[in-house]
Order: C-alpha cells, then sequence, then structure tokens
C-alpha cells in the first residue's frame, strides 16, 4: 500500500529507564468497587519496557512509501490489515455503500503515545500487556493463511508480547456471505505463573456534528485525567449529551457500566444514522469512548497525528476485557482466553438515533445489531475449531524473540502460533550462548535490550567481561537489587570503560561528573546519549554542565529537536528571555512531544511574562489536552 508515510527510524540503543506513557493513575480508590480496586492495584506498575527498547527514531517528513498490506474481501466488505504495524486493521470498506467504516488516517505518521513511544492514529489497534498503546504497535507480526472451517481463508496473525511474556493471536475471518468481519482473539499465557492480562480493541472512527456513540448503558466511568474515577450518568453530564464526541471540550474517557445480561456492543452512527458497530461475545465486556477534546490543543492533537487533517477528525469507542484502562486481570499459568469479536455497517432509523431520549436510541440499535449478536456464540464455535489449525502459506514474518524464548522456556504453544527456529535472526541469535553459560564478546556497536527474564541465566554466565556484568546491572535494578545493580556496572567499568555502563552509572548518582564521564565515552553518532545528558542538566537546573554538553555536542546533535526545545529552557534559566523568545519564534518542531505534556507553550509563556509583551501562544505549540482554551 503507497501512502505518504513518516520514517519509523532505529530504536534508541539507550535502555529505557521507566515507563512515562501511563496518564492513568488513580487516587480515589477507596470510593470504588472491591473488584475495581483489586484490579487497579495488580499488578505493581510496569517499571520499564526491556527488554524492548523505545522507538524514537522517527521524523515527520511525509515521503510516498511502500507499506506491506494484507487483504480479506467479499462481495459486502474488503479489510486492510498492516502486518508489520501490529497488525493494525487499517481500514474497513462497506462496498455496497462505499463507506470507509474506520477512520482511515491518511498518513503515516507516528508520535510519542505508546509505551515504547511510537504510536499512529486510525484504524483498529490491538493492545496486550499494560496499560497504554501496546509494545507492538508499530513492530511487524507474524502472519499466514489458515484454512477457515467454512472453506473461506482465515488471515492469522501473532506475536510474542515480551513484557509480560504473553502470545497474541488474532485470526481475520470473511465468510463468503457475511457481512460482518470477524476477529477472533485469543492471549495465551504459556509459562507456570499468573501473568497480567490487558486487552483492548481500540477503533478510530469519524466524528462530525452528528456522530454519536450507542452503548447499552445508562451509566460510565468518567476519567477526565485528573486523578478520578467518577461514576455518572449517560448520557446527561454536565450539561450536554456525552454521547456525541463533539460537544467535549476536553481530553476525557468514558468506561461504559454494562449490565450483565446485556451482550457488549458498541457503535458509532453519523447523522442520517448510519456507521460502524462492534460486537463481541461476552469475555470481552468493557466499553469505551475516548475524545480530543474541541480545544485548541485537542485539535492541535489530531493535526499532529494526521498532518493536513480536513473535517472533525476522529474518536475511538474501544473494547476491553476489564471495565477500565486502568484494571489488569489474573491469566492462570498455561491458560488461554479467547473471544470473538465482529465490526460491520449499522444502519438505524435517525429519528430514533438522535431525536428521541437515550433508551430509545440504544434499543434501536440493540434491536439491529440483534441477528449479529444472537449468532455470535455459534461463530465463536466454528472459529475454536481451526484455532490450533497450523497455518498453510505463510504471509509475513514477525520476530524471533519467540523462539528463542520457546529455546530457554520448553513452552508447549499452540501449533497454530508457531515460533519457528529460522524466525531468529543475528540479533536473537546473540543470546543463545548465555544458554550455555557463557556470553562471548563478539559485540559490534550497543548491547540490546536486557532480557530480564533471563536473570538467573545471566548471573550463572561463566565470562568475566563487560558485556555480561553490564546485563546483570540491569536485571538487577529491575529485580529492586540496587546495590546489586550498581557492583555490576562498576565491575563493567573496570573491565573495558564503555558509555553503557557509565549511562546507568550516571542516571543512577545524578552527579554531573558521572555525567561528564558518560558523554566523553559516547561515540559521535550516539545522539541520544547528548540528548539525555544535556536534558538531565537543563531539568537538574545544573546551566554550567549544561553549557558544557551543549559545546561538546556538534552541530548536527544541537539541531536534534529535542536539544533545541531544552535549549529555550536553558536560556530562560539563565534569565535569557529575548534569546528562548527567539529561538522559539525560529519555529521548533518537537516529532516526540509525549501525550499530556505541552513543553514549547509553557516556555513561550514564560518567556512572554519575562519580556512583559504577552503575545498568545500560536496554536503548533499547544499540544494541552485538558484545557479549555
Amino acid at each position: 500500500m503507497q501512502l505518504p508515510a513518516a520514517s519509523l527510524g532505529e530504536e534508541n540503543p539507550l535502555p529505557p529507564v521507566s515507563s512515562s506513557q501511563d496518564l492513568h493513575h488513580v487516587e480515589n480508590l477507596a470510593e470504588l468497587p472491591a473488584e475495581m480496586r483489586e484490579n487497579m492495584t495488580y499488578p505493581d506498575h510496569l517499571q520499564t519496557m526491556l527488554p524492548g527498547l523505545i522507538q524514537d527514531g522517527y521524523d515527520r517528513e511525509l515521503v510516498e512509501r511502500a507499506l506491506p498490506s494484507l487483504i480479506l474481501e467479499n462481495d459486502h466488505l474488503r479489510a486492510t490489515i498492516l502486518p508489520s504495524l501490529g497488525g493494525r486493521l487499517y481500514s474497513l470498506v462497506h462496498k455496497a455503500s462505499g463507506d470507509e467504516l474506520l477512520y482511515r488516517n491518511p498518513v503515516f505518521q507516528p508520535a510519542n503515545l505508546a509505551l515504547r513511544n511510537a504510536w499512529f492514529a486510525g484504524g483498529v489497534e490491538w493492545n496486550l500487556g499494560s496499560t497504554g498503546h501496546w509494545t507492538g504497535t508499530c513492530s511487524p507480526m507474524h502472519a499466514a493463511r489458515v484454512e477457515g472451517p467454512d472453506g473461506t481463508p482465515v488471515l492469522r496473525l501473532w506475536e510474542l508480547e515480551r513484557t509480560r511474556n504473553l502470545i497474541t493471536q488474532l485470526d481475520f475471518w470473511l465468510p463468503d456471505d457475511s457481512e460482518q468481519l470477524y476477529v477472533g482473539a485469543r492471549i495465551q499465557n504459556p509459562s507456570s505463573e499468573t501473568a497480567p492480562a490487558y486487552w483492548w480493541s481500540n477503533i478510530a472512527v469519524e466524528q462530525s456534528p452528528g456522530t454519536r456513540v450507542l452503548v447499552p448503558a445508562d451509566q460510565a466511568w468518567r476519567f477526565g485525567y485528573g486523578n478520578r474515577l467518577d461514576l455518572v450518568g449517560v448520557p446527561e453530564y454536565d450539561g450536554f449529551d456525552l454521547s456525541y464526541p463533539v460537544r467535549h471540550r476536553r481530553a476525557v474517557d468514558f468506561f461504559f457500566e454494562l449490565p450483565s445480561q446485556e451482550q457488549p456492543w458498541i457503535a458509532s452512527l453519523d447523522a442520517e444514522g448510519n456507521g460502524l458497530a462492534q460486537a463481541s461475545t461476552d469475555r470481552l465486556r468493557g466499553r469505551k469512548l475516548f475524545v480530543w477534546g474541541e480545544s485548541t490543543g485537542g485539535r492541535r492533537w489530531q493535526e499532529w497525528l494526521s498532518p493536513g487533517l480536513e473535517g472533525h477528525g476522529y474518536a475511538e469507542i474501544q473494547a476491553g476485557l476489564a471495565r477500565t484502562q486502568m484494571e489488569h486481570l489474573k491469566l492462570p499459568p498455561a491458560t488461554n482466553w479467547h473471544w470473538l469479536e465482529a465490526y460491520g455497517r449499522v444502519s438505524v432509523d435517525p429519528a430514533k438515533a438522535h431525536d428521541g431520549d437515550w433508551k430509545t436510541a440504544r434499543l434501536a440499535t440493540g434491536a439491529v445489531l440483534e441477528p449479529v449478536l444472537r449468532s455470535l456464540a455459534a461463530r465463536e464455535e466454528e472459529w475454536l475449531t481451526v484455532i490450533d489449525a497450523e497455518p498453510v502459506e505463510p504471509l509475513a514474518t514477525g520476530s524471533g524473540w519467540g523462539a528463542l524464548e520457546l529455546r530457554r522456556t520448553g513452552w508447549k504453544v499452540s501449533a497454530g502460533t508457531p515460533f519457528a527456529e529460522e524466525t531468529m535472526t543475528d540479533r536473537e541469535r546473540a543470546w543463545l550462548p548465555v544458554l550455555d553459560g557463557r556470553m562471548p564478546l563478539d559485540h559490534h556497536g550497543a548491547p540490546d535490550g536486557t532480557l530480564l527474564h533471563w536473570k538467573d541465566l545471566l548471573e550463572a554466565v561463566e565470562d568475566d567481561n563487560w558485556l555480561i556484568w553490564y546485563h546483570r546491572g540491569v536485571a538487577r535494578w529491575y529485580a529492586d537489587d540496587h546495590d546489586g545493580a550498581l557492583d555490576a556496572w562498576r565491575r563493567s567499568d573496570n573491565c573495558l570503560k564503555t558509555v553503557w555502563s557509565a549511562r546507568e552509572l550516571a542516571l543512577r548518582s545524578g552527579d554531573s561528573r558521572d555525567w561528564d564521564d558518560a558523554v566523553a565515552l559516547a561515540p559521535a553518532g550516539l545522539h541520544q546519549l547528548f540528548v539525555e545528558a544535556f536534558e538531565w542538566a537543563v531539568e537538574a537546573g545544573d546551566t554550567r554542565s549544561a553549557e558544557q554538553f551543549y559545546r561538546r555536542a556538534s552541530e548536527q546533535v544541537r539541531a536534534q529537536p529535542r536539544i533545541r526545545a531544552a535549549r529555550v529552557k536553558l536560556l530562560l534559566l539563565q534569565g535569557d528571555a529575548a534569546g528562548a523568545q527567539a529561538l522559539l519564534d525560529e519555529g521548533i518542531e518537537l516529532p516526540t512531544v509525549r501525550e499530556g505534556e505541552n513543553p514549547l507553550a509553557e516556555y513561550w509563556l514564560w518567556a512572554q511574562r519575562e519580556l512583559g509583551t504577552f503575545r498568545p501562544v500560536p496554536s503548533r505549540h499547544q499540544f494541552g489536552m485538558f484545557g479549555d482554551s
């Protein structure tokens, strides 16, 4: 598929220190139901994305690129899936009407919203693992054709989610006569330990002033990114109808309370009563509406994610295992969970969908969906007859990490989701000697992300070199053996002075001398280390060290957007508001601006206060999700 696309770039070789993407922190736990409260306190917060590395090497230069796509089509629907980008259901076209049922992003533009940073808007994203957009959202999955139960092909995608060691399986099935695309999902926990289970199917749908989201619920848990969950009535909230996405001023989540007797579904209808409906078998009970809001910041985020955006952008209707995205469930050892989702066009009498009361609208929509809901259990039983069927034709290759983990553990996984040894590349094979108690120094370049699940094996390695001590240090740190980690990095440093252990020691000490050592050891091409050191010094208010790091950096490194943005703050700290404003006026585009942050607007206001000129913040710098401007 050809479309304007930014480059995803290379992974950041510096191992992620922590996960800082989760904005869903709830403090009023005592006010919540006991089950919800228990799910929110299990497990502990995921400290790091390791063994995965951060994907922050993307840019904002859109050029025509080819993205691999796999298509399922019958007389009614045409579905396009992107196997190299997390199995995203990119497009679902209803052929008789010509309607695109999803929000189809006309470009591929990553931005900083996922657990590993890079995320893109549009289509249906499948989220497994932990609160947030999953670690595989911009990574390839294995894909193959499987013979379907009715003779039509099933498109299967699968991969190992590495932070939780769970296997995700997606079976896309479009029977010849079907007006529904069926997506069978399965999570396998092949280990001998209980694992946290988290899943949300995030469905982007176009919004307009007439768009309404309908769901069989009269209450919802409202989360306004202010550390509270509050149970509110549906649809009236704060003086307006919350089921119309464009009526919201700010970013907000509504997690709907579906009565136990209701089969779960959610629909987005336009002013004429046409749109997309998603339904599922009972395990996938959660349903949610997310809107960016119509403030300046909300609109800016939509333009940022879809450059050249026309119209009113998109909202997300979502489906999950739990009631809210702050919850994780307990998936027992050697157990798998599965469910079937259905995606298709729905048409409801617009007078009932919009002009009547809420009960009339949702009952009318439920009545139209009743044949789909009634048939889902039988369809799931059909799908289960092939859930373990072996692939008959490979179509795309994911990572070799699953094959490596099977070598380590001997886990038994479904024959339908094989992880063949030949899928391992040099990257995965570099770890095979550890299984035999060795870590030879035939290593070139940056060390890979430490395999935290291999901690005991790393400790048993007989070799004594900088690389094994470096990895032991990382594994010990995330096992809460902080003293042991510092000792390991110092031993690594004694074996050979490298930027990798020096950086870890600097992060933990927060001492400018340690940062000096790390920067001195950094090769010229490791701009990420210069950026990190410079940002650390600025945030610490250590203007002297910041200037030293800046002088050491090459012109190419100084041109990095994160360096330029931090330079603005440094100038403000030094009392040079005019210099900071001049740099802002030159124009800074920060590709990795993080969801929930608004740094350039804050710097602009700071500079204007100091200068006493009070020029308004340009819209290009406004990324505030929660204000009313």
